[in-house]
Order: structure tokens, then C-alpha cells, then sequence
């Protein structure tokens, strides 16, 4: 079983879709907390710590083999919070910024929320230390696009965010910064690689619960 960790209920059906393509048997627990965000926005992302290592203790005692945070604005601090824990904690973005790095040095991050922005940046950066490489980070707030999701115009947020990212033209690869962006990737007509971090990170995470086995105590 895999916990996931969202902000937002509108990625449930989208990583369950994920998972019945990409990842047959595998059983999702969804923990939703709407306000992680709007406190992390606020407040910055270490003010939100304490309640994310609870959704995490809860996803052990539940069987978890694993945890994806689909956050990224809190995807550090999920990571900070799952260090020396019994399961792996794994960031939705973190194989999308390694591709994003493979790409070449010029990346553009593409955000709707101006707090998702600074964690993108530094995660692009820790990857490029990673691989030995160096990027040029460009970050790209796209103006009133947050407000069409927070009202629920989730068409007008993804063609907003395509045609930021169609705009792009100096870069090797675009990030699409949150995971509620992912639908945005089918909608542009750029010839710069568009990235997306639902799919990459599920399949991330689904091998690191799979190889962590059933549950202590399971089928005795």
C-alpha cells in the first residue's frame, strides 16, 4: 500500500487513474489537509512540519509501505519529516527535476502559487548538484491562474498554465511546478520538452513501496 499526501482533492482521481494504468494491484491511502497549503503559503513550509509528520505516522500505523508528498510547495519538509523513519518518503517533483536537469542547463520553472516557486528552484538545484551539472533556473508565476482553481475553473487553470508555457521559447525543458498543472502538458503546442511530475513521481514511489513488502505481522 502506498500513503499519498495532497493538498488538494482533486489529485485523488488523478494518481487513482495513474495507478490503474500504470501500476495494477497497487492500493492508494489518500490523506487530504487543504490547509497545509494555505498555511505553508503563509506561514512558510517549516511552520506546517509538525502536522506533516503526523500524516505520517498515521500512514505507518496504517501499513504504508511508502508516502508521496504531491505537494511541492511541503515536499522538503516531507522528506525532512520521513528521515529515519521506518517507510520512505518520497517528493511528487523530485524525478521530474532530475529529467528536467538531464535536459540540459536552461529550465523554467512554471508556478501558480508564488510559495511553490523557492522549493522548485532549490530541489532543480540539488538535483544539478547531483548530477554534476549546472542549470539556469528561470521561475514563471502565471497571474490569476491560482484563482480559477481555487474557484474550481480547473479548464481555465490548465489552459492558462499551456499557454504560459507555449509562450517559453529560450529553455530546454519546462517544468510544470505543481502536480494539479499536469493536464496543462497535453494542452501545449511548444517544441521545448514540457515536464509534469504526477506520473513520474507515482511510479517513483510504487517501486519504493513495493520493495519495502507487505506490512509487519501481514498474512500471519
Amino acid at each position: 500500500m502506498l500513503a499519498l499526501l495532497h493538498t488538494s482533492p482533486v489529485h485523488v482521481p488523478v494518481f487513482e487513474a495513474l495507478c490503474a494504468q500504470d501500476h495494477p494491484g497497487l492500493r492508494l491511502r489518500h490523506f487530504v489537509d487543504e490547509d497545509l497549503l494555505r498555511r505553508a503559503g503563509r506561514d512558510g513550509p517549516d511552520a506546517v512540519a509538525h502536522d506533516v509528520a503526523a500524516v505520517l505516522d498515521r500512514a505507518v500505523s496504517e501499513g504504508a509501505g511508502a508516502v508521496l508528498c504531491t505537494c511541492s510547495t511541503i515536499g522538503a519538509v516531507a522528506e525532512a519529516a520521513g528521515a529515519g523513519r521506518a517507510l520512505p518518503v518520497l517528493r511528487v517533483d523530485r524525478p521530474m527535476a532530475a529529467e528536467a536537469v538531464a535536459a540540459g542547463p536552461r529550465v523554467v520553472v512554471v508556478a501558480a502559487v508564488e510559495s511553490t516557486l523557492a522549493p522548485t528552484v532549490a530541489l532543480l538545484a540539488e538535483e544539478a548538484g547531483r548530477a554534476g551539472r549546472r542549470v539556469r533556473v528561470r521561475p514563471l508565476l502565471v497571474p490569476g491562474a491560482w484563482a480559477r482553481f481555487e474557484a474550481g475553473d480547473t479548464d481555465g487553470y490548465v489552459r492558462d498554465v499551456a499557454a504560459a508555457a507555449d509562450a517559453v521559447t529560450d529553455a530546454d525543458a519546462i517544468v510544470l511546478a505543481q502536480a494539479s498543472m499536469a493536464r496543462a502538458r497535453n494542452l501545449t503546442t511548444t517544441s521545448v520538452p514540457v515536464l509534469a511530475s504526477p506520473r513520474l513521481g507515482l511510479t517513483a514511489a510504487a517501486r519504493a513501496a513495493r520493495a519495502a513488502g507487505p506490512p509487519r505481522g501481514a498474512g500471519r
